[in-house]
């Protein structure tokens, strides 16, 4: 019998989340957002300290949201790195604030503190800092915060790969930000299908967020509009799910750092495939990152025997969407080699094994 595929990601959902659905539809709900999802809104709240949490449809929206709810305007600035999923600058670039792209970290490939500052400029309100894979900057996280107060602008975090990783000083990623942003899609640690999280301590920010996302409503169930607003609500059948996914979040936490400790273990000393770092006192692995020599070769060559791979975010100021002029070196270089590697949580540890044996058959 041929060895099984191994796909790169998947969501994993099971009984619980089945059961969830049948259940709220035996209840003849209206399915628009209501109780079940303030009870997801509150255990994300609650998972990482926060005292406000609102859930939209999707990741992307939660950062533009985050952006206009922190004043942001069309012809503003705000920084981004250039290694990112795209969505990053898309959120702003939507309504017309002007993405600045800036190179990260070789290790975290989070945002270079030196060239950000060097990118701040009279128009620059914001900078939209990304947790890489769960990773913090090596530059500190204090070290933002304070070039933010320094400059004047704002500090939004984009935790979209980060739900379960922390700061040294035990804040979640997330906290340090006036705002922090989540996502639920395919193949984060826990999925709604699509769906987004806005996490922040501050009490008008977050009375700002719920009326960005309801049409501008003075309040809910009525046609009362104060403010501009949209909708880009959540339902609860989203939100039976992400409640049973969130009960399974402690354990796929461990088993994350577990997979990479095992990755680390299976491709130690080999010269043609470098896994980036984690604390795993801290960060929690979302996909396993490497920059490996001959990728396109040893893609191929790992699909011809059932293996899975993505090619990590080329950089993104050299995308056709963008093509915007400049010279960024290590998220160029992540373009040419970077790789992710089978990462799904329901990996078993042959199927890493078997991963790793293939790696260095390859190589060898």
């Amino acid at each position: 019998m041929a060895d099984k595929f191994i796909i790169q990601m998947r969501p994993w959902f099971g009984e619980e989340e089945k059961r969830a659905l049948c259940e709220y539809m035996d209840e003849e709900g209206f399915i628009t957002e209501f109780k079940r999802t303030e009870r997801f809104e509150q255990m994300i709240a609650e998972y990482t300290g926060a005292r406000h949490c609102i859930v939209v449809n999707n990741g992307t929206i939660s950062l533009t949201l985050a952006a206009i709810a922190t004043g942001i305007q069309a012809g503003d600035e705000v920084l981004v790195p250039n290694f990112t999923m795209i969505a990053t600058p898309n959120s702003v670039k939507m309504f017309g604030a002007v993405p600045v792209f800036v190179d990260v970290e070789e290790t975290t490939l989070c945002m270079d503190i030196e060239l950000a500052r060097k990118a701040i400029t009279s128009k620059t309100k914001a900078i939209m800092l990304v947790a890489a894979n769960g990773r913090y900057p090596k530059a500190g996280i204090a070290a933002f915060e304070a070039l933010a107060v320094e400059k004047g602008i704002m500090l939004i975090e984009d935790a979209a790969q980060s739900l379960g990783s922390i700061y040294p000083d035990g804040r979640h990623i997330g906290r340090a930000g006036i705002i922090g942003s989540f996502s639920f899609s395919a193949p984060k640690i826990i999925s709604t299908g699509q769906g987004g999280a806005l996490i922040t301590d501050d009490d008008r920010i977050a009375s700002t967020l719920r009326r960005l996302k309801d049409f501008g409503r003075a309040s809910g169930g009525n046609d009362v509009h104060n403010s501009i607003g949209y909708n880009f609500k959540f339902t609860e059948l989203q939100a039976c799910i992400g409640i049973e996914q969130m009960k399974k979040l402690p354990a796929r936490v461990a088993r994350k750092k577990e997979i990479w400790q095992r990755y680390r273990d299976g491709l130690d000393n080999m010269a043609e495939i470098r896994l980036f770092e984690h604390d795993l006192r801290y960060t929690v692995p979302w996909f396993i990152d490497a920059l490996v020599e001959r990728r396109d070769e040893l893609q191929a060559f790992l699909k011809g025997h059932g293996i899975g791979t993505r090619v990590m975010y080329p950089p993104i100021n050299k995308q056709k969407a963008y093509g915007v002029f400049g010279n960024h070196p290590v998220s160029e270089h992540v373009g040419r080699e970077g790789l992710w590697l089978p990462s799904a949580t329901q990996l078993s540890d042959q199927d890493i094994e078997r991963v790793c044996a293939m790696i260095r058959r390859f190589y060898e």
